[in-house]
């Protein structure tokens, strides 16, 4: 048997949230992960004095007080406030949709303008607007057919690599409208982003004597040895890659980023912006230094391309595709799970549901009040 109380696979948020408590109550823990770097998707480095997102934009925000001071022990974060802009074929709206958003659209100036011309293109549609069918109705009933047709609709297709009138309706049930000239995306109290960027967090996190990480070592290469080995494990891989998809392999949806270093101070004006056209293959460029107010070298800015992809085993999954069927099929995983006596599975993928990083937190103290209190 190990001498480590705790084994846990990855090194993202919810795995190293819970390595920091363990340790913190006297735990002795092991921390492995198939990268070559600990942090998970929030993982950032610095080029040409910039922290760079590698795995696409991470802003944390929550109204949850306690979330909020628990993740400022670990860093200072600035007054960043996520404002992304969309650019449909050249021409650049804000969001979420508001009034500088319905201006654009329409000259209108007034949150009453802008209502009736909304409650227009939805009554004039030709929809089932009492229950729509798919994501094209349910939008189409929210927002009317101008927005969909240049905010909505290709963004969504090429995010998730099906025509709008292919996807659930569930997907898009409720969209952010604002009848004020507010760009501000989220609604949450707090919102920043750590100055240095996010793997100091988990570097401090993961400081304790009683904590050793080892990089480069995919559990699955061991996977005997390490569970007849360790007490407990704390998984935080795909839960169906676990069970070595016995009952079938649950759907994601990944991403390819494209990284380059430009000879310029400022690229776009922005930290984020969405390209909403059917013809754009990404789906949105990220300027890094916005991030941090233009933080980095004066003649230099990085930038990175998102573009969405399909999953295969073998790719890196991002996004869980929560319909009915996979919802199913996990939940047949999820039984097998809640037999095991030493496997706790946590985490976006073990967990197989969409987590901001303030739930993802949340999620990882709640167990540890379960496990460690």
């Amino acid at each position: 048997m190990s001498n480590y109380d705790y084994l846990i696979v990855g090194s993202g948020l919810f795995g190293s949230t819970f390595a920091y408590e363990a340790a913190k109550r006297g735990k002795k823990v092991k921390v492995i992960d198939k990268r070559d770097h600990v942090g998970g998707n929030i993982y950032t480095y610095e080029q040409n004095g910039i922290s760079v997102h590698k795995y696409g934009a991470h802003i944390f925000h929550t109204s949850d007080k306690k979330i909020w001071e628990y993740v400022n022990q670990f860093a200072e974060f600035n007054r960043y406030t996520n404002s992304p802009i969309a650019n449909f074929n050249g021409e650049v709206y804000n969001l979420p949709f508001n009034m500088n958003t319905f201006n654009k659209l329409w000259g209108v100036v007034t949150p009453k303008e802008a209502k009736e011309k909304i409650a227009e293109q939805i009554k004039n549609a030709k929809i089932n607007k009492d229950k729509p069918q798919n994501l094209e109705e349910q939008a189409i009933s929210l927002v009317g057919t101008d927005i969909y047709e240049k905010l909505i609709k290709g963004y969504t297709e090429k995010q998730w690599g099906r025509k709008a009138t292919e996807l659930p309706s569930f997907i898009i049930k409720r969209l952010p409208v604002r009848y004020t000239y507010d760009n501000n995306y989220f609604n949450d109290k707090y919102q920043g982003i750590p100055i240095g960027g996010y793997t100091q967090i988990i570097d401090k996190m993961l400081s304790s004597d009683l904590i050793d990480v080892e990089l480069n070592t995919d559990f699955f290469n061991n996977k005997v040895e390490y569970l007849e080995k360790y007490p407990k494990i704390i998984f935080t891989g795909m839960i169906d890659q676990f069970f070595d998809y016995q009952f079938g392999t649950l759907q994601y949806r990944s991403l390819q980023f494209d990284t380059k270093v430009l000879d310029c101070d400022n690229f776009q004006g922005n930290a984020v912006v969405n390209f909403t056209d059917n013809k754009t293959k990404y789906t949105r460029i990220i300027e890094h230094k916005h991030f941090e107010f233009g933080k980095g070298e004066n003649d230099k800015t990085v930038i990175t391309y998102e573009y969405p992809k399909s999953w295969s085993k073998g790719d890196e999954p991002y996004y869980p595709i929560n319909d009915a069927l996979n919802n199913e099929l996990y939940n047949k995983y999820k039984d097998l799970a809640d037999k095991q006596h030493k496997v706790i599975f946590g985490g976006r993928l073990g967990m197989y549901r969409y987590y901001d990083m303030h739930m993802v937190i949340k999620e990882a103290l709640n167990l540890v009040s379960k496990e460690l209190c």
